[in-house]
């Protein structure tokens, strides 16, 4: 097995941890493993959607990254139904997007979220 180096924020750390000794993992490595085998797999069951699908987006982020995510809705607007927002506590803010169009256009979407960087948690539901 190769050994790798990441670099991980304490915060997230310590999450690791408590969820290590709450769901029984053996290492740290187990759940880096686990973790990185569900992004693989939900990658793999988004790369099979295809035709007009109806999906659920959802985005939490921090309240200062707003004017990007308004920069990114702006572009799939076609695709966009409806869209909720709403402040969480700790300046946190969740989006729901409701989506209807072409599979393509929804990944697009996705992927364009995902890869700013900006997002805490992401999440794409498929109808």
């Amino acid at each position: 097995m190769s050994v790798i180096s990441i670099s991980i924020n304490e915060k997230l750390l310590e999450e690791i941890d408590a969820l290590k000794d709450e769901m029984g993992f053996s290492s740290r490595s187990d759940i880096i493993r686990t973790a990185s085998r569900m992004l693989i797999d939900e990658k793999r069951r988004q790369m099979d959607i295809k035709g007009e699908v109806n999906g659920v987006l959802f985005l939490i982020h921090k309240r200062e990254v707003e004017d990007k995510v308004n920069d990114i809705k702006h572009d799939y607007e076609s695709i966009i139904n409806t869209q909720i927002h709403s402040h969480l506590r700790n300046k946190n803010c969740l989006e729901i997007f409701i989506l209807e169009g072409e599979a393509e256009k929804i990944k697009e979407l996705t992927s364009r979220f995902r890869n700013c960087g900006k997002m805490e948690h992401l999440e794409l539901i498929i109808i």
